[in-house]
């Protein structure tokens, strides 16, 4: 891992360059609990995009993994996030970059597109459907299951699925509460309207946390679909259609090279 100040804030990454070649690179930005290990080496897609030849970035987001620890909800808003993605890029000298974000991580891929428009090739949104638009409820029970003396006194289900996961990723679980207290800004159904690249969003079929994959295509002219069948908000990450979807966009959408 490495390390670099994002405006005061030490954010850790890992980028595959020059060890695996000088393909077009790809930032891979994790979800709410995880971090790049969990969310993109565990679940293979590491040596898939390698194996496929792109130049693979992964970040720890802020209060998360190796990155640092924040315990103020004001310091978590998607739009500061996505400016920590946007000063790795300028911290490895990217001009422009494919990304792809799982569940937090795509709404923070989502607020990367909109705002530096110029630094995104394309776009994968995964694990968050309509969820973009309509928001994803409960973040004062996950909080508070995560500052909880123990999982055991977590009463509320999706609060502590949230516990345990974070448990077993070893996280700050107090950093983890003041990132879901952060002020979820909710994107405008006008403003993914604009997004001018090529988007891909991905989804389980039983996704309850990401929503329905069709209503958040239908908000954006560049955009396409698909619903993973039989798979939820945990086990549609490493999923080989999955993967097989992101790969065919990506070689569909990619721009040729400046000669």
């Amino acid at each position: 891992m490495q390390k670099f100040n994002s405006a005061g804030v030490e954010i850790a990454f890992k980028d595959s360059h020059p060890a695996h070649g000088h393909g077009e690179p790809i930032l891979l930005i994790h979800g709410f609990a995880s971090n790049h290990v969990v969310n993109w080496e565990s679940t293979g897609w590491l040596r898939t995009l390698h194996d496929a030849g792109y130049r693979v970035i992964m970040v720890d987001n802020r209060g998360h993994g190796q990155s640092q620890k924040l315990y103020s909800p004001s310091d978590y808003s998607s739009p500061i996030m996505a400016d920590d993605a946007r000063r790795l890029l300028d911290h490895l000298g990217i001009e422009r970059a494919a990304v792809m974000g799982y569940s937090m991580g795509a709404r923070i891929s989502a607020f990367l597109t909109l705002n530096y428009p110029s630094r995104v090739s394309r776009v994968v949104f995964s694990g968050l459907a309509e969820g973009m638009v309509l928001g994803v409820p409960g973040a004062e029970a996950i909080a508070d299951g995560l500052e909880a003396p123990s999982r055991g006194d977590v009463t509320d289900p999706g609060a502590l699925s949230f516990r345990i996961f974070a448990e077993n990723t070893r996280s700050d679980l107090k950093a983890l509460a003041a990132c879901i207290r952060s002020s979820r800004v909710k994107i405008k159904p006008e403003a993914l309207a604009r997004i001018s690249c090529p988007v891909l969003v991905v989804a389980g079929e039983a996704d309850d946390v990401a929503g329905p994959v069709a209503p958040l295509v239908a908000l954006m002219p560049t955009a396409r679909g698909v619903t993973l069948p039989g798979r939820n908000h945990m086990n549609a990450v490493g999923d080989k259609g999955h993967k097989q979807a992101v790969l065919e966009f990506l070689a569909e959408t990619a721009v040729p090279p400046v000669t």
